[in-house]
């Protein structure tokens, strides 16, 4: 993608990221505990990387308009429709991947 200038370059990463949403939207199933075991992100994480990149640029992007982009609904409707309670199998899961982060954090500080 070197070859792109940066506004064509801008376009096709802002329309990967609208493809990224869609598919998440596609795929409610999909529980953000899921997504942060194997990936270490969730829809959460999106809401505030686009928080934190209009305040980068001199926005302001509220937290909760940035995850009803994200999620296409309010949260709160989002959760109470497609967010099942965490196994007790997700959560150790995820607690083991936090202390493996947590640990190679360590380990590279050494």
């Amino acid at each position: 993608m070197q070859h792109l200038d940066d506004s064509t370059r801008t376009e096709l990463e802002a329309a990967a990221f609208r493809r990224l949403l869609s598919h998440l939207d596609a795929h409610k199933e999909v529980q953000n505990i899921e997504l942060m075991i194997l990936a270490d992100f969730c829809r959460n994480c999106l809401s505030k990387w686009l928080v934190a990149a209009a305040e980068e640029r001199g926005e302001t992007l509220d937290y909760e308009a940035a995850r009803e982009y994200v999620y296409g609904m309010p949260y709160s409707e989002w959760k109470n429709l497609y967010q099942a309670k965490a196994t007790p199998e997700q959560l150790d899961a995820f607690e083991a991947r936090q202390e493996a982060k947590n640990a190679a954090k360590q380990d590279a500080r050494s």
